[in-house]
């Protein structure tokens, strides 16, 4: 094994090493103003003012981003995150100006501050402290704008990686062999199944190939397109398994991403025997208003180990780009559960 000579976690970062420089520099330059010139005590009084504001600013624009990054992200909640971040820390800003202002004067000096002492204050604040906190805030909008970037980005790039995926194992030698195997064999037997074959067939790749040029499809378009999937499936496997579609129409403008329904199939299929002593029943039903079941029963193959497959992952990775709400997985003995979101697309 190689060893690295190398941390990959730096001692100082920079941030912190410009605050060091900073706050050096102030502190020198303070003392370099107190030993030439022999300040008034106004000086002081100042100085620490600008002092206690510029570290209380600081600090809890850090608290306050921390937290509206968490109740309100920027990449679900971009525009109302930004102004109500930008208000809040302005009124943050003036209401600290004020109350450090006054709480020194009162403490430190024998009057409270006048009215026009107030004003002139909250005018020098404005002017300092403003465009700080306006630089500060630009920095950290940038911040969260780039890494919005950086995550479309890699979104796009998982994207279609996953079209690649789905036209790969459509396009795979064995679904095709096996489906022009079964339209040879119906040709001579019964040529008006054949001819639905046909139809279904050609369905199939035209909404795969309809499915790569978007993120989301909907839940009409997704049935139809199962539908005739499912034709192909009972004419190869017969009365081996039994399908169940139970949706309500209210549902079908809700939205999924595309063939998700058909990877979920696909890998029920793929993980479990199919026999006529055993057939193999996968329901689609609606339980939930905001939620799709694929559910089947189980009788698996045991010389595969990844029963979840990859399917899952990629339905799960699609999903986490549009919503928060979980891609559930319930197993029993007896049968294997997917829960999938149905989205809607004006809460996006």
């Amino acid at each position: 094994m190689r060893l690295s000579l190398t941390n990959s976690t730096p001692l100082f970062r920079t941030r912190t090493v410009v605050l060091i420089v900073i706050a050096v520099l102030a502190i020198a330059g303070a003392a370099f103003i107190i030993v030439t010139y022999n300040p008034d005590p106004v000086w002081y009084l100042s100085i620490g003012w600008l002092v206690a504001v510029a570290l209380l600013v600081w600090g809890g624009n850090k608290l306050l981003t921390r937290l509206f990054d968490r109740l309100l992200p920027w990449d679900r909640a971009g525009t109302l995150s930004f102004f109500i971040q930008l208000l809040v820390g302005l009124t943050y800003l003036l209401l600290l100006v004020n109350f450090t202002y006054i709480i020194l004067r009162i403490f430190l000096t024998p009057a409270p501050p006048s009215v026009e002492q107030i004003i002139v204050m909250n005018v020098w604040g404005a002017f300092i402290f403003i465009p700080a906190y306006s630089i500060y805030f630009s920095l950290h909008f940038l911040r969260h704008w780039r890494k919005s970037e950086l995550e479309v980005e890699r979104y796009q790039k998982e994207h279609i990686r996953s079209q690649l995926s789905q036209l790969k194992n459509h396009l795979d030698p064995h679904f095709l062999f096996n489906n022009l195997n079964i339209l040879s064999a119906l040709v001579d037997r019964d040529p008006k199944r054949s001819k639905d074959f046909i139809a279904n067939f050609a369905n199939v790749y035209r909404s795969l190939l309809k499915a790569t040029s978007g993120d989301l499809i909907s839940l009409a378009d997704e049935i139809e397109f199962i539908e005739s999937y499912i034709f192909l499936l009972r004419t190869r496997f017969e009365n081996n398994i039994v399908f169940t579609i139970n949706v309500e129409p209210a549902a079908h403008t809700r939205f999924l991403p595309p063939a998700s329904i058909q990877m979920l199939v696909e890998n029920a299929i793929k993980h479990n025997n199919i026999s006529e002593d055993k057939p193999l029943a996968i329901q689609i039903l609606q339980m939930e208003e905001d939620y799709l079941i694929v559910s089947n029963t189980l009788n698996e193959k045991t010389s595969l180990d990844d029963r979840d497959g990859s399917g899952l992952d990629n339905i799960r990775k699609r999903y986490s780009h549009f919503t928060d709400q979980e891609v559930r997985i319930i197993r029993s003995d007896t049968h294997f559960e997917v829960h999938i979101p149905l989205l809607n697309v004006e809460h996006l």
